[in-house]
């Protein structure tokens, strides 16, 4: 399809009833003024609940041929509006819903991941409920302990000694009703973006804070970011390969953004997918994008164009 004008009535889908609102509503409003920018008939969709009743009223009444989704965190990446687009027969750009629930859990995903032979940190499952703090016995610090299906860092904390895990895990419970507590592998910060079937250019991050948490993600100035990571070109491809082999064992479609730790022997890790990537122009995916020479309006229409394409398949 390619740069075209005749997509029909393109409905942005934002907000959501996650704690990712606030990014999405960003993702959302910069891909609506792509979109008409480029002459698209583009209109806003917010999304207030994750209730299939009323979404299918909803996107019903706005008529759309097609969706694009920018949706985080849980509804957006879980399947959840996926399966009500499903329903409605209306194209959507991102995943589909099986692997949008196999990247949004981190437990289901790293298995498969191992499972192929791909790096990921040694870990532990602990479920709400089911635990006492008194039997959870750690030695190697600093820890990470996160939600296992969240997020843009949010619930997560880096632990360095064992007066503050009992905080860190309350914290991580807040989000989910299960968690990973998991070594903490220095190393570089290293992201890759997957548009379409391609392995886009690895972008290190260097945050000014102690780790890539929340503030550091969205608060200008916080982060420095290397668009190409300065790496020996056997190491980079070795990067691009293993996040390309990892969106596809999940089975992601149109684009994903792939988080990796590099560690000090140039190993990498893979630490989480996000099928439904933060979209303005200052973000990781489309600061990639940008590097192999698609601006942002172009990585909109494309992942659109991919959207219908998947219809077609």
């Amino acid at each position: 399809m390619g740069m075209r004008k005749d997509f029909g009535r393109v409905g942005v889908l934002m907000a959501g009833p996650s704690s990712e609102k606030k990014i999405s509503l960003k993702s959302g409003r910069a891909v609506l003024n792509a979109l008409k920018d480029k002459g698209i008939n583009a209109v806003p969709v917010m999304i207030k609940n994750s209730s299939v009743k009323d979404n299918m009223l909803l996107l019903k009444s706005k008529n759309l041929d097609c969706a694009f989704i920018a949706l985080h965190g849980a509804f957006g990446e879980d399947g959840g509006i996926q399966h009500i687009l499903n329903k409605l027969r209306i194209p959507y750009t991102h995943s589909g819903i099986r692997a949008s629930r196999l990247a949004m859990d981190k437990i289901a995903s790293r298995n498969i991941f191992r499972k192929h032979g791909l790096g990921v940190p040694a870990c532990r499952v602990i479920k709400k409920g089911s635990y006492k703090i008194d039997n959870l016995c750690f030695s190697d610090f600093p820890l990470v302990v996160k939600p296992a299906s969240h997020g843009s860092s949010i619930g997560l904390s880096i632990v360095e000694n064992e007066k503050n895990i009992l905080k860190a895990i309350k914290l991580a419970f807040r989000f989910d009703s299960r968690i990973i507590i998991e070594e903490y592998i220095k190393g570089r910060e290293l992201t890759v973006g997957i548009l379409g079937d391609k392995a886009l250019p690895v972008i290190e991050i260097l945050p000014k804070h102690f780790f890539f948490d929340y503030q550091a993600k969205y608060k200008k100035g916080l982060t420095d970011y290397v668009v190409p990571a300065k790496l020996p070109k056997q190491t980079a491809d070795k990067v691009r390969r293993e996040a390309l082999l990892a969106h596809k064992l999940l089975g992601c479609f149109g684009c994903s953004r792939v988080d990796i730790i590099l560690d000090n022997k140039d190993k990498p890790f893979i630490l989480e997918i996000n099928t439904v990537p933060g979209c303005t122009e200052t973000i990781l995916l489309p600061k990639a994008a940008k590097e192999s020479g698609v601006a942002f309006s172009e990585l909109c229409i494309k992942l659109i164009s991919l959207a219908y394409e998947k219809t077609q398949r």
